[in-house]
């Protein structure tokens, strides 16, 4: 079991301070999830906790021992480590194969492999993908064979960097399932990044708000949102929040009634009042209705354009008095011809939809 304490931590690359001043504890057993903009430091700090960069200045304690960056037991510290990062990175074989290999270099023999990773395809809910082909899984299949990888040697402490990023309600389902089952059966110590505030409330025992760099505040989620700080506060003012009446459906989605004749589909399963928010990068731009995966279109006219340094910002109207901003690149603007006026439709996936 595993400790984790982090001290006075800081991270510079090229002369930009990424992370400033990180403090804080996780106890043995706890699921401790970080929640932040993009550009936070989020992965940053669980790159250094999974010691694969080192911090700049400051320091880590495991089970209150600090971490020796240059010495050889480094390799077994990080065997008591699992990580599963937001990009899925399988190998071109069988499932099974993929699972294994971190048993493979620890040099476990045949017969404890195979058990272990029928155990963990069951866990993960992937019998019978034994032998198919990591590549040609969907994308929340290959996620829960990574994160299959990353228990399959029963890991102290487990990381994960937005891991139900994109993925359709049954994969989140299954994950945060397992996630739950790992962490009450095994204690397995739990540190999570994460956009998702409905994710947040439900796993955490406890939150560190993080942003530019700067851990916030850190409590339990009532305790940071609340009655929220300032840097709270103007965190969660995103653009693209709405609020309605969710009606919940058994396949693990719900429809939010947000006024002006509009519902959302969403990839969580709550009913009541609910405040969400709809990342505008998420949203996809079209000059005619499309067909996709996405449960959600919306018709609408632009009526402000911004033109950043990297990206257009676009305010488009839907209906008679909801606002949408987008963000699209500068090319996609072009390609699309957009100017004020220009009727076009919205499309996002009901993963995009986040309970703030």
């Amino acid at each position: 079991m595993l400790t984790i304490e982090v001290q006075k931590l800081s991270k510079t690359y090229s002369g930009r301070q990424v992370l400033k001043d990180i403090d804080f504890k996780v106890q043995s057993g706890e699921v401790f999830v970080l929640v932040g903009p993009n550009g936070a430091g989020k992965t940053t700090l669980l790159r250094i906790l999974d010691l694969l960069e080192e911090p700049t200045e400051g320091r880590i304690l495991f089970n209150e021992t600090p971490v020796d960056y240059s010495a050889k037991d480094k390799v077994a510290l990080r065997r008591r480590i699992g990580m599963l990062f937001q990009q899925t990175k399988l190998f071109d074989m069988s499932v099974s194969d993929n699972i294994a290999y971190g048993l493979k270099v620890r040099g476990e023999d045949k017969v404890t492999i195979e058990g272990k990773v029928r155990e963990t395809l069951k866990l993960v809910q992937l019998q019978g993908y034994e032998r198919k082909n990591a590549l040609t899984l969907s994308g929340g299949e290959a996620q829960r064979v990574s994160l299959a990888q990353a228990l399959v040697t029963e890991p102290e402490l487990l990381l994960l960097d937005e891991p139900t990023a994109n993925l359709d309600p049954r994969n989140i389902s299954i994950i945060e399932e397992v996630l739950t089952n790992i962490n009450r059966e095994k204690r397995t110590t739990i540190i999570m990044a994460t956009h998702n505030m409905f994710q947040a409330e439900n796993l955490a025992h406890r939150v560190a708000m993080i942003n530019n760099g700067k851990i916030e505040g850190v409590g339990t989620f009532q305790e940071i949102f609340g009655r929220p700080s300032e840097p709270v506060k103007n965190f969660v003012k995103f653009e693209n929040v709405f609020s309605g009446l969710s009606t919940a459906f058994t396949e693990g989605t719900s429809i939010i009634d947000i006024g002006d004749r509009l519902k959302i589909e969403a990839a969580f399963k709550k009913s009541g009042y609910v405040m969400i928010h709809i990342p505008p990068e998420d949203i996809i731009l079209s000059s005619q209705p499309i067909v996709s995966s996405a449960r959600n279109m919306f018709e609408g006219r632009i009526t402000q354009i911004l033109e950043t340094e990297s990206a257009v910002k676009l305010k488009v109207k839907v209906g008679e008095s909801k606002n949408f901003t987008v963000q699209v690149t500068k090319k996609s603007f072009k390609d699309l011809q957009l100017s004020i006026g220009t009727r076009i439709f919205l499309v996002f996936k009901a993963s995009s939809v986040q309970i703030i």
